[in-house]
């Protein structure tokens, strides 16, 4: 009788511990929420997880040796804030649409290539350095993207087990991270007037693209501004300036203020749209204001260096020599030169002279996410419940 009772309790308190195990689980799971299912980018290299390395395989290192220790396609050392949101949302890193080999879309699809722009290549390509993935492409991909998944889900009821099922596009955030190649890519050639001209038209497809998307179900949408190139490296270095033309803070004063005019032109495009879009956020997303920050002041956010490249060649103010990108070499002189990358890219703004480091993705995001940077005002905790980035 004594072994039969001792027996049962040691059952009893196991089964017990099951269900307590089990309960609080199933609360935490209860608790637990989030109103997106996915993500969906648009962008160019400041986002691009890999498509455009996919569709012309090349890239070497020591892009990608902060966090994943090798090249993923990434114009960085690490994690782009694209990745850090997934993360955030408790997602995995987004496949790019062109990677035909390992991709999981079951929660969101990046478009994103480098060196994109919103507006169709007026030229070859090869000429301009210009990718032929525009934002019209992105959004084709994205209609091409919603048919596959409703066909697979129409000869099966489970689909496909890398897609997403056929209600995620209602339930999924958009994010826009384009325009800067619109921008830049012949600032050297016409000069700001010359760009301004096409700025109008750069907002209005924007704008367009992101009523195609409502149009397919989307109804929560992210539009970055761009930021301050007249503080990049690159740009310090090749676009033509004098002295009276440079800020207290190394940053050139005439770009900046025509990066100014774009995000107006595009905050007042957005607010006008969002008339038009019922039952959806449509948030402008100031990341112009926080790298701006970066750039100006890096030592007040943990930082060192904000105008000086990370990985690049030459020194300098800079270390920024348009001839001999990060990663690549050239002979000079009978020797063999390489741009390499510096031993702390977690000190720097600028990674590569035109793109960030993580560790100024990581601070952009960690503004992004405490609701700091958008217009109107969008809170993603309310909607979310937000994991660690980091």
């Amino acid at each position: 009788m004594g072994y039969w009772f001792s027996t049962f309790c040691d059952t009893f308190r196991q089964s017990l511990v099951i269900w307590v195990v089990i309960m609080f689980l199933w609360t935490g799971l209860a608790y637990s929420k989030c109103e997106f299912g996915a993500i969906f980018n648009f962008g160019d290299s400041n986002s691009d997880t890999g498509g455009f390395w996919a569709a012309f395989p090349a890239q070497s290192g020591p892009f990608g040796m902060t966090y994943f220790k090798r090249p993923t396609g990434r114009a960085s050392d690490g994690r782009l804030i694209v990745d850090f949101l997934a993360q955030a949302l408790g997602f995995p890193f987004l496949s790019p649409y062109l990677q035909s080999i390992g991709s999981d879309y079951r929660h969101g699809v990046n478009y994103a290539t480098l060196a994109s722009t919103v507006l169709l290549p007026r030229t070859s390509l090869f000429v301009t350095g210009i990718s032929p993935f525009s934002l019209a492409i992105q959004l084709n991909q994205m209609k091409e993207f919603k048919a596959k998944v409703l066909e697979s889900h129409s000869l099966s009821r489970e689909g496909s087990s890398n897609l997403p099922p056929p209600y995620i596009f209602g339930k999924s955030l958009y994010t826009f991270y384009i325009g800067q190649n619109d921008f830049t890519s012949n600032l050297a050639a016409t000069g700001i007037g010359g760009v301004k001209q096409h700025l109008p038209e750069v907002v209005s497809q924007i704008a367009a693209t992101i009523k195609e998307l409502y149009a397919l179900g989307g109804r929560a949408f992210l539009v970055f501004n761009l930021a301050p190139v007249g503080c990049y490296p690159a740009f310090l270095v090749e676009l033509p300036h004098n002295r009276t033309d440079i800020d207290a803070f190394g940053c050139l004063i005439s770009y900046n203020r025509a990066v100014m005019d774009y995000n107006k032109m595009l905050k007042q495009t957005l607010s006008r749209t969002r008339k038009a879009l019922p039952n959806a956020y449509l948030i402008y997303v100031d990341i112009h204001s926080i790298l701006l920050q970066l750039f100006r002041d890096p030592t007040s956010h943990g930082l060192k260096y904000g105008t000086k490249a990370c990985c690049g060649h030459g020194g300098g103010a800079y270390n920024f020599d348009a001839k001999l990108y990060c990663g690549n070499s050239k002979v000079i002189n009978r020797r063999t030169v390489t741009a390499t990358a510096c031993r702390d890219p977690y000190s720097y703004v600028s990674w590569d002279g035109i793109h960030a480091t993580e560790a100024a993705n990581k601070l952009v995001t960690l503004a992004i996410l405490n609701g700091s940077l958008f217009d109107p005002p969008f809170t993603l905790r309310r909607l979310c419940d937000l994991h660690s980035i980091g």
